[in-house]
């Protein structure tokens, strides 16, 4: 069952600025990755989905309730950790927590005393005088304080130093065996990919790609980097009947070839006859996967992941020879 919704979502601020028909679903106990640099446009739905603006077209809803329309409902059930939290200063990190105690009508102390260990936060504090840091740590436990089923997390480790960010990580691995239902927006792969279940790739405020982790971890098409010794064997590799090759440089003698699992066996007989001064398997991640479309110009503006040539390759359809 999806608990998160977005059909046809656009809302357009001008000079390509905003989203345009972003579509995506998040079920229940699944962790969604939300990924692209400042200004792809994450932001902007995550608030369309809080009910802080109004959807030009399409519609956002939460637990099958209309964004809009039920905003005062999805914030009492929903943990919200906005990119930039807007915490009074004149308050202490406690007085903060307990007004926010109010509004989620949630008072539950032994949890509250659980996140404020995890993170290592002293909130008796003025926010004014707190690091950019521990007002991060402050609003994650804003959020989860009240132990909400359905998280909406915008950029929630930016601030964090590297130790608190693998503690985050962990806690998220921890929400999600308890069934959390999770939509995490980032810019960092390592969290998206640690966290996440499936991943959206957002450019220019529109969907590029979506894909699982699992995809991207386990595929069965490998790649290899090959530097022949001379021009030569370089030619005969190229020449070789049934090699799918993504990139071929004459002039470096250099090759990127794609074969599945099965294969391989194939391609070290091939090799074993040629001189070789280099061959190493190049891991495909996530990141890469990223740069697939980000690299590209803007003609790529737009494409469907279903389109997109990287997805092609996931899916064991060959490319066009390149070299």
């Amino acid at each position: 069952m999806a608990v998160i919704e977005v059909e046809n979502l656009t809302k357009d601020y001008g000079h390509r600025r905003g989203v345009f028909d972003v579509s995506f679903q998040v079920e229940r106990g699944e962790a969604f990755g939300f990924l692209g640099p400042n200004g792809a446009g994450k932001t902007t739905t995550i608030r369309h989905l809080m009910g802080f603006s109004a959807p030009e077209k399409g519609h956002a809803a939460i637990s099958g309730m209309d964004s809009w329309k039920h905003s005062h409902r999805i914030l009492e059930h929903v943990g919200y950790l906005p990119g930039e939290p807007a915490i009074h200063e004149s308050l202490t990190g406690m007085q903060f927590l307990r007004m926010m105690q109010g509004l989620r009508h949630s008072h539950d102390e032994k949890r509250l005393a659980y996140l404020l260990d995890l993170f290592q936060l002293d909130p008796r504090g003025k926010t004014k005088r707190m690091s950019l840091g521990n007002k991060r740590k402050l609003a994650i436990i804003a959020a989860f304080m009240a132990d909400p089923d359905i998280a909406l997390l915008d950029e929630p480790t930016s601030g964090l130093d590297p130790l608190m960010q693998e503690r985050f990580i962990e806690f998220m691995l921890e929400e999600k065996k308890h069934g959390k239902t999770i939509l995490l927006s980032s810019h960092i792969f390592s969290e998206v990919d640690a966290v996440c279940d499936r991943i959206a790739i957002i450019k220019d405020g529109e969907i590029v790609s979506t894909v699982t982790t699992d995809d991207i971890r386990h595929n069965e098409k490998k790649r290899f980097e090959v530097i022949f010794k001379t021009p030569e064997d370089y030619v005969r590799f190229v020449d070789a009947p049934g090699l799918v090759l993504d990139e071929a440089d004459a002039v470096r003698r250099r090759v990127e070839v794609r074969i599945d699992d099965r294969d391989i066996n194939g391609l070290l007989q091939l090799l074993a006859t040629l001189r070789v001064t280099s061959f190493r398997e190049e891991k495909f991640t996530l990141e890469k996967h990223f740069l697939q479309f980000y690299e590209k110009g803007p003609e790529y503006r737009g494409r469907h992941h279903k389109d997109s040539e990287y997805d092609q390759r996931l899916q064991g359809r060959p490319r066009h020879l390149r070299h």
